[in-house]
């Protein structure tokens, strides 16, 4: 049985109410934290339950940066075994603050599952592929003038690593972050609205009270699957590819089972049949390109890859989204 609920106190009771449940019928609970949404997380978690029918999964879907908050939040009493999806530099935060433990003895306490690029987004309803923007430095022209939506990128490992992907240019090419946080207000003079949630940002973008986005590319192909009015194209300068990782809480309650399903999400086979069924690009080199879906092979060709230095934008990262946060978000000339 397969349960979803949201974050909130609500949701924190609903969970707790299905962990009893999971002990009172004899099964053992498993608790995912994930940013992956209902596609993946259902998907491995049917499949985990088949092989362990003992075991009662409960997963909840929040933005990888909420993961991280409510993991340290409950460092004194964990309620995840496992945190399932993010950046690495958001599990590295994770790691440092001694949240995390090794899945293996003498072992990383992060490891990556899947590759993440993000893409520019756009309402398909209302704009060709032609029409749509190129490069990031178009979302900055004159026609997307208040009708650029973006999730709010606290909460979001995705935005952040787009910021973040802004601010390592900045440095490289000029070496001082000035031309970064210059370009990000430009960006926000453009913003209509910095969102809460991915659903309401496709939602906005199809009703086109937004036009174009910033996501990621495994939602977008799921959302043209389920037949959704929207687009989307790989930046042609580059874009920042995600290393999505997993890992085992500290202290969780069910340590063992946890290593465990941290070990299958990561097989060959389960790294094929999410890239088959939910459209992630595995992080594993070794699988027989002939056993990956067509659209795997059309990413790897057409994709530019922008080559980021994770260590540091670890090391930044969070100083620069808490200065964007005060300086820049809500300042650009409207």
């Amino acid at each position: 049985m397969i349960r979803r609920v949201l974050p909130g106190p609500r949701a924190w009771a609903a969970l707790a109410a299905a962990v009893l449940a999971g002990c009172s019928s004899g099964r053992t609970p498993l608790v995912i934290y994930s940013p992956h949404g209902r596609d993946l997380l259902t998907l491995v978690s049917r499949r985990f339950e088949q092989l362990h029918p003992g075991v009662q999964v409960q997963w909840l879907d929040m933005g990888s940066q909420e993961a991280l908050d409510r993991v340290r939040s409950e460092r004194a009493n964990p309620q995840a075994d496992v945190w399932f999806g993010g950046p690495s530099p958001i599990f590295a935060r994770g790691a440092r603050d001694s949240l995390l433990a090794p899945v293996d003895a003498g072992g990383p306490l992060y490891l990556s599952v899947y590759r993440t690029p993000a893409v520019i987004e756009y309402s398909s309803a209302a704009l060709t592929p032609a029409q749509a923007p190129r490069d990031w430095d178009d979302l900055l022209a004159p026609a997307w003038k208040g009708k650029v939506v973006i999730r709010d990128p606290l909460a979001s490992g995705t935005m952040r690593a787009f910021f973040e992907m802004v601010m390592m240019r900045s440095l490289e090419r000029t070496g001082d972050t000035a031309a970064g946080w210059a370009w990000l207000r430009r960006l926000d003079a453009q913003t209509r609205q910095y969102v809460q949630n991915p659903a309401l940002l496709h939602a906005m973008l199809e009703r086109q009270e937004g036009l174009v986005s910033v996501w990621d590319l495994p939602d977008m192909l799921l959302l043209e699957r389920d037949g959704h009015r929207l687009g989307y194209r790989f930046p042609t300068s580059g874009t920042p590819v995600i290393d999505d990782d997993i890992a085992l809480v500290r202290g969780a309650r069910h340590p063992a089972l946890a290593r465990e399903f941290i070990r299958w999400v990561r097989t060959p086979e389960m790294e094929i049949v999410a890239a088959r069924e939910a459209f992630r690009l595995p992080a594993r080199t070794d699988l027989p390109a002939d056993s990956l879906p067509a659209w795997v092979r059309d990413v790897e060709a057409s994709m530019v890859v922008e080559p980021m230095n994770w260590d540091s934008v670890e090391a930044r990262g969070s100083q620069w989204m808490e200065y964007w946060d005060r300086n820049v978000r809500g300042t650009g000339t409207k």
